[in-house]
Order: structure tokens, then C-alpha cells, then sequence
């Protein structure tokens, strides 16, 4: 008898000592909790409205580098390690890129960006959609060495990050829009 009475006071001691455990870890969860309210700073306040400008200023200066034959500007729009998807399923790189526009391989008489839209996704990633219209663009084929035709209408899917405190396109893809003529 003595030694089930021991037994179940020592049951009811180590029942008691979880209790006591589980109740403390809860009220250092709730005091964690609030230290942890205080010590958060709230987040910070993000500028679409500057974001997006950015981001189209951005988009119109690439465009207009195809037309003035300008690198230093793709350079600039471009990330190092971007992807870019043409319109006939070729991938490119920045220099790629950049060698396209310097050596006048693409010429056209206008590049208008057309229902732009920029959705900011936070202070440092965004992406754009739109048109862009082509208007008597030509595109030089070294393979066959004639110049294509590019004018027409496309569609654009751009993703920026901010680096360095510098937006720049990380992706690209450009879709051919096809029209019955």
C-alpha cells in the first residue's frame, strides 16, 4: 500500500511539474509574442507610383536604344545574367543584346510602347506587360543575309529587380502577335 501511495505521488508530482511547465511556456509565448510586436518595425511603405514610372522610363529607353544604336543604354536596362525570349523562340543574353544594337542589325522607324502595366511585387521585383508596335522594322538574317521584316505588334513580358539600388530587366519575352491579313 505505502509503495502504491508513493507511486501515485510521484504521479501526481510529475503531473503537476508538466502542468507547471505547459503554463509557462505559455506565458512566455504570449510575452514573446509581444516583445516580438514591439520589436518589429512596421513595414516600410512601398512607392508604386514611382516604381512603375521607373519602370517604363526604363522600357521606352531600350526601345529607343534599337533605334539610335545606343549599347551603353541596354547596358544599363539589362542585368548581367538576363534571359531573354525572342519572338521566334531563340534565347538571348545581355550581350546578345547589346552586340544586336550597336551593330545596326535591327532598324526601324519607330518602337512605341503601347498599354504599358507595371505590377510592383515588392520594394525590389516588379514586372511589365504591353504592346510594342514596330514600324517599318527590319531585321538583318546573317544566314541568309537578307533583312526580315519586323514590323507588327507584339507582346511583352518584362521582370525587373532592383540591385544595387538600380532597376534593371532579370527576364524578357517577346510574343509575336499574329494578325489575319
Amino acid at each position: 500500500m505505502k509503495r502504491n501511495v508513493r507511486s501515485l505521488a510521484f504521479v501526481g508530482f510529475v503531473l503537476s511539474l508538466a502542468l507547471l511547465s505547459a503554463g509557462c511556456q505559455r506565458q512566455d509565448a504570449g510575452r514573446g509574442a509581444a516583445r516580438s510586436e514591439v520589436a518589429s518595425p512596421a513595414p516600410a511603405k512601398i512607392d508604386t507610383a514611382a516604381i512603375e514610372a521607373e519602370l517604363i522610363k526604363l522600357e521606352r529607353d531600350w526601345a529607343g536604344a534599337a533605334k539610335t544604336k545606343n549599347g551603353a543604354t541596354v547596358r544599363r536596362v539589362l542585368a548581367d545574367d538576363v534571359v531573354i525570349t525572342y519572338p521566334d523562340g531563340s534565347n538571348g543574353t545581355k550581350a546578345d543584346e547589346v552586340k544586336t544594337v550597336e551593330n545596326g542589325s535591327v532598324t526601324m522607324d519607330s518602337w512605341d510602347l503601347v498599354d504599358p502595366k507595371v505590377i510592383v511585387l515588392s520594394a525590389d521585383s516588379a514586372f511589365i506587360t504591353g504592346r510594342g508596335v514596330i514600324r517599318n522594322g527590319r531585321m538583318k538574317d546573317e544566314t541568309m543575309k537578307k533583312a526580315i521584316d519586323i514590323s507588327g505588334e507584339y507582346r511583352f513580358l518584362d521582370i525587373y529587380a532592383r540591385r544595387d539600388g538600380k532597376w534593371q530587366a532579370v527576364a524578357s519575352q517577346t510574343t509575336a502577335i499574329k494578325t489575319n491579313r
